[in-house]
């Protein structure tokens, strides 16, 4: 018997489903934050039923991609550190979270349009991404890449600035000139 509190696994189809429906919505809602219910669950191919069944509501359904794009993006930390050295990984991790938040840039509006609550969405991420960035700066202090000590809360601070590039204008030099002066600033003091 399973734990009450927990939702029973999806049928693979269903889990098929779901994800169809969360790659559609991200395409349609960045592209439109009032892109129709319907359109999404068209163009993903599953009837009203079963998008409404996954997805009772479009808060539900933008919270859900958000938090969908920040798992993914979170996930590559592992991924990385398992084929690259600590330091190439911490540093291609910063990149694939720059792209991130320029992508979420397009998402930004359906975001602030589907959730009441202020800063909803900005929890999500933190909690997912905090696991990712005290994974890649643990291998890098054993490693001896980054200065010892630098905290989660550090680092997020010292990459902040990401969400304050222009998604419009030339973000990959301006992201990549960034994260290269964090780079510096965690190498600054390291044992190695």
């Amino acid at each position: 018997m399973g734990h009450p509190d927990k939702p029973a696994p999806l049928r693979s189809d269903a889990q098929r489903n779901r994800e169809r429906i969360l790659e559609v919505a991200l395409a349609e809602l960045t592209r439109s934050a009032d892109a129709p219910l319907s359109a999404i669950a068209k163009k993903a191919g599953v009837g009203q039923g079963t998008f409404y069944r996954n997805f009772p509501s479009r808060e539900a359904l933008v919270l859900e991609v958000y938090r969908y794009e920040v798992q993914q993006v979170a996930d590559t930390a592992a991924q990385l550190l398992c084929a690259r050295s600590p330091e190439v990984a911490l540093r291609e991790w910063m990149d694939r979270l720059a792209q991130y938040a320029m992508a979420k840039a397009g998402l930004a509006n359906a975001l602030r349009e589907a959730t009441t609550a202020p800063g909803a969405f900005k929890s999500i991420a933190h909690g997912l991404l905090t696991d990712a960035v005290t994974l890649l700066l643990a291998a890098n202090e054993e490693a001896g890449t980054i200065r010892p000590g630098v905290s989660t809360d550090d680092f997020m601070l010292a990459i902040a600035g990401l969400w304050q590039i222009d998604a419009q204008g030339d973000w990959q030099s301006r992201a990549g000139r960034l994260l290269d002066l964090v780079m510096d600033g965690l190498r600054a003091g390291a044992p190695r």
